[in-house]
């Protein structure tokens, strides 16, 4: 059993850690020796026992029972984001379960940005924990450190302030959810929002916008109405909620601002994490395919035993998915353009992939701070290599389900070594190998060969479980005729007879080639 309380003290271990640690699914960790030593700040848990039980097994209990009761409502494989209360668990704890119910639990998520608004110190940004990991009674929850200390490092808008970490329970709360709910080890970016200005949680937004993607999940920390009578409350929530599932930042302001000038009996605030959610909208807001999806409503009145309905304070459960479109064709990435900086950047993430991967067998990470967009973007792509001007690798993937910077990753890799018709690249080759890219748009289903255009289109021909490609400028290097250009793809790719193409699905596509020099 444990109490609610409205004061705690913090606690800070400062520990000296000789490896690296991760967090597996029941909050335990793992270790790998022989990393470099450093010197970690341990935040220890500080409402254990006052919000959420206090040892890991009433805990476990806790969360099993909450889990239990929520209920799935939309496909796991496109959450983006969720937003969650950070109240008691006895009041917020079914709303917030709901939340993380959306959340695929077998996905290895890159980082889980965990933002909440500050409730204990005030200044014009935000602050991100970069001195060590944080504690629940379910273990440790690594920080990705250097992640961390690479967006302090490059952006204004964020600082690294123990004090606006040590006494906050708007991060805190999440993490035990986290640590049951998922599966597969995850590492944290902690940020308490400490600003109350809209231009700064712009900013903020412009930071982290290029790793709202699906490779990572944003987990957005707030209570909605503070103290209004149970029926009030019922009416502000839904208004402001309503506010956010527009997807527009101005429709939100103005929501809250005329709630909190209407005269509502008691009421403090509409959504005391009005910051968190703001920037989340400031990078959802242009995005296609995003909608955000009301999930469930409770308010602390609704509590057995400890509700109070003559003054509550309200929890909403929201779910930011992204989907892309059906059957996107090629004219819908018609104006699609890289500049040369984007090419070159990929190019340097495909040679340092490369390299990295042949002389030391991993995959290294790659440099996505400042990143653009673009890159950021889901998007399919093929890898070339040439040594001597002869083909010493090639594959690609046309599914656009990844950020395009990490397909090429992948396919660099791929190339390099997983390609059956050339043995592994080794290293005393790589510097006569040259890397060449094509980002490809997405497939469009042609009825009549009339449709293809040589040296434009790319074709994937398809029958039954049999398929090949080739890339556009497989024609013009061969100078062959439609016909021609289908008959050895079919033949020599797909595995089909010459004709075979005649009674098999075909497809196009374009592609942005370019290479190293």
């Amino acid at each position: 059993m444990y109490t609610l309380r409205l004061s705690y003290l913090p606690v800070l271990l400062t520990v000296t850690i000789i490896c690296e640690t991760t967090c597996n699914p029941q909050g335990n960790t793992t270790t790998t020796m022989n990393a470099p030593k450093q010197e970690l700040v341990i935040r220890e848990p500080s409402v254990a026992g006052q919000f959420y039980p206090a040892t890991a097994a009433d805990l476990r209990d806790e969360l099993g029972s909450l889990f239990n009761d929520a209920t799935l409502k939309v496909d796991r494989r496109n959450t983006l984001a969720i937003i969650a209360p950070h109240a008691g668990y006895v009041y917020s704890g079914s709303t917030a379960a709901n939340s993380f119910v959306q959340v695929d639990p077998e996905k290895e998520y890159e980082n889980i940005f965990v933002i909440g608004s500050s409730h204990t110190t005030s200044f014009d940004g935000a602050s991100i924990y970069t001195i060590g990991h944080f504690k629940t009674p379910l273990g440790i929850v690594p920080v990705n450190l250097e992640l961390a200390n690479e967006l302090v490092e490059n952006n204004d808008c964020f600082i690294s302030r123990t004090d606006a970490h040590i006494n906050e329970h708007s991060l805190e709360v999440q993490l035990p959810f986290l640590q049951y709910h998922l599966k597969k080890p995850f590492k944290i970016l902690p940020i308490v929002i400490a600003t109350n200005r809209e231009v700064t949680c712009r900013k903020i937004a412009e930071a982290l916008r290029p790793y709202l993607n699906p490779s990572n999940l944003f987990v957005i920390s707030t209570d909605f109405s503070h103290y209004p009578r149970y029926d009030d409350a019922i009416r502000v929530d839904k208004l402001t909620a309503e506010s956010i599932i527009t997807n527009k930042p101005e429709v939100f302001i103005n929501s809250i601002t005329r709630s909190e000038n209407s005269g509502i009996y008691n009421l403090a605030t509409c959504i005391c994490g009005w910051t968190s959610v703001l920037t989340l909208l400031y990078m959802t807001t242009d995005m296609e395919g995003v909608s955000y999806v009301p999930i469930t409503y409770r308010n602390s009145g609704d509590a057995p035993y400890y509700g109070d309905k003559s003054r509550v304070v309200g929890y909403h459960s929201i779910v930011v998915t992204w989907e892309a479109q059906d059957n996107p064709t090629a004219a819908a990435y018609e104006n699609y353009k890289l500049t040369e900086d984007e090419k070159s950047t990929l190019l340097v993430i495909a040679r340092n992939t490369i390299e990295g991967y042949v002389k030391n067998g991993i995959i290294p990470d790659a440099e996505i701070s400042g990143i653009s967009e673009n890159l950021m973007r889901p998007a399919g792509a093929f890898v070339s290599l040439h040594k001597n001007n002869k083909l010493r690798g090639c594959i690609g993937r046309f599914d656009p389900d990844a950020p395009l910077y990490k397909v090429v990753q992948d396919m660099a890799v791929a190339a390099a070594c997983n390609d059956y018709r050339f043995a592994p690249v080794i290293a005393s080759e790589l510097p006569e190998i040259s890397i060449e890219i094509s980002v490809i748009t997405p497939l469009k289903k042609i009825e009549n060969i009339d449709d293809i255009v040589l040296g434009k289109h790319g074709i994937y021909i398809k029958k039954g479980d049999k398929s090949g490609t080739f890339l556009p400028q497989v024609a013009d290097d061969s100078g062959w005729s439609t016909e021609e250009f289908l008959g050895y793809c079919a033949r020599d790719k797909a595995g089909i007879e010459w004709n075979g193409w005649k009674d098999a699905e075909i497809f196009t596509y374009e592609a942005l080639v370019f290479q190293e020099h």
